[in-house]
């Protein structure tokens, strides 16, 4: 037998702190998961010519905090994750990012701040050195 609700009684207002705490564990949940992610093994491809000069490009302006193989350091996020996957975070934010610089939004690191000194063409390269690597772990 279905509950009947009384007159002059509402639902609304619980049913919106139910879903509230269930967004709040969700996004606790998931922060948990992109905190532990840190640690990636990242297998190196054969890279094309391109990929080898976004490698280098990477080398010079992007390790110190991405980490050599773009695994990660203790001062940024490693972009061979599946949140840096072309469907989610695609050329364009990584364009953006480097050369206005990024907001902190799935890593505890703090602010990525602008990279005026990497030319739009090694950019692009470096684009393409990091979805060479992605497409080798399994991040398409």
């Amino acid at each position: 037998m279905p509950s009947q609700i009384r007159p002059g009684t509402s639902t609304g207002p619980a049913f919106a702190l139910l879903i509230a705490v269930g967004l709040f564990l969700a996004a606790i949940w998931y922060a948990g998961q992109a905190a532990h992610a840190e640690a990636v093994q990242v297998q190196m491809p054969k890279l094309s010519t391109m990929g080898q000069a976004g490698q280098r490009s990477f080398g010079k302006n992007c390790a110190q905090c991405h980490g050599a193989q773009a695994d990660g350091t203790d001062k940024g996020p490693p972009l061979i994750h599946r949140i840096y996957e072309p469907s989610h975070h695609g050329d364009d934010a990584f364009l953006r990012a480097a050369t206005a610089g990024t907001r902190q939004h799935h890593w505890p690191y703090g602010d990525m701040p602008p990279q005026p000194q990497v030319r739009r063409m090694e950019i692009q390269a470096i684009i393409q050195f990091v979805r060479e690597v992605q497409r080798a772990n399994g991040i398409n």
